[in-house]
């Protein structure tokens, strides 16, 4: 009868965000009896509270609950104007496939131009990328790798991931306001001289990969897309750093060339080897949640006297990367990223 009792009533009440997490209740067995239990409940969230009756569900000892005033109870969920939200749309994304959601700099080349970027490469604005992706690594325990290069990241959330039931736009709205957030908030840390002159914005997108080599293609393809781009950008600003040419001039002459041309180009022209500039900005940057050991002290008294010892443990932590991920060296070295989801 008590168990009964129970979800009848919760099926009939919202308790306010602020109070879905955990509750101290006040409870008696039976309103003849003077004594008093207390306990301590857990009231979560229905996963779809479009499509289930009941509101909560309580963890802990199956009780009457006789007063529930002071839980700022609201019935305005079954208000006349709740017709409203079957309006919204149903974006869960499939089950059992790769989530990635990728960022894009939106109208970057102005925002270079504006505070004054080094070209073709500027290790400062790469720096402030992979800081504000490494807080959104941090943030969301799901991601289990990231990729970036130029003004885009790729955030790769695991095949189980239940993140916000999976809903593209939730998912796709907190990753992109989080690492924007981010950028503007670290922005003095790496650019210290330089003031933001305006907000700088990215757009996101969310895109499903259903196996592993599916997965595997759209990183090489991003990390394709980094060295071909650096690589026509290193020639140009070659030519109109180093050669004298106007930027009209320098497009006119890399029309039309591939790469064995460009890096002619900067062999034969300027004394560069393209194989040999940073990796950085050859292969753009890995994000991987791995497990380092790290380096603690602590004070042991030993008869009576102080003592530093150092012990090490291992912590995970989110490493940067410039490898190549196009190839299988790095799939094999790491394997447990796809190792449990083959």
């Amino acid at each position: 009868m008590l168990q009964k009792q129970k979800h009848i009533l919760l099926r009939n009440i919202v308790v306010r965000p602020i109070f879905s997490q955990s509750l101290l209740l006040t409870t008696r067995t039976d309103s003849s009896i003077t004594s008093r239990r207390f306990i301590t409940a857990v009231l979560k969230l229905s996963i779809n509270l479009r499509r289930s009756g009941i509101v909560l569900r309580v963890i802990g000892r199956s009780c009457h609950y006789s007063d529930i005033k002071n839980f700022n109870i609201s019935s305005m969920a079954q208000s006349k104007f709740e017709y409203v939200r079957k309006f919204e749309s149903d974006d869960r994304c499939l089950p059992n496939c790769w989530l990635v959601v990728r960022l894009d700099g939106k109208g970057f080349h102005k925002l270079s131009s504006e505070h004054y970027f080094e070209k073709p490469n500027d290790s400062r604005a790469l720096a402030l990328m992979t800081k504000s992706a490494v807080h959104v690594m941090e943030e969301f325990n799901e991601i289990c790798l990231a990729y970036g290069q130029s003004d885009e990241y790729s955030f790769v959330f695991r095949k189980d991931s239940e993140l916000y039931n999976r809903r593209t736009s939730k998912i796709e709205t907190n990753i992109c306001s989080l690492f924007s957030s981010s950028f503007v908030y670290h922005w003095n840390d790496f650019f210290p001289q330089t003031s933001l002159k305006y907000p700088p914005a990215f757009d996101g997108r969310v895109v499903l990969y259903p196996t592993n080599q599916n997965l595997r293609d759209y990183l090489s393809w991003r990390q394709a897309d980094c060295h071909i781009n650096n690589l026509y950008n290193t020639t140009f600003w070659a030519l109109v750093q180093q050669g004298g040419y106007s930027p009209r001039k320098a497009e006119e002459r890399l029309r039309g060339t591939v790469a064995s041309d460009k890096n002619e180009i900067l062999f034969s022209e300027f004394g560069m080897n393209y194989n040999n500039l940073s990796e950085l900005y050859r292969k753009g940057t890995i994000l991987l949640r791995t497990r380092m050991d790290k380096e603690h002290q602590k004070s042991v008294d030993q008869n009576g006297v102080l003592e530093t010892q150092k012990y090490t443990k291992k912590r995970m932590t989110i490493l940067p990367l410039n490898v190549d991920i196009i190839g299988d060296k790095f799939w094999e070295e790491y394997s447990d990223i796809l190792g449990s989801n083959i």
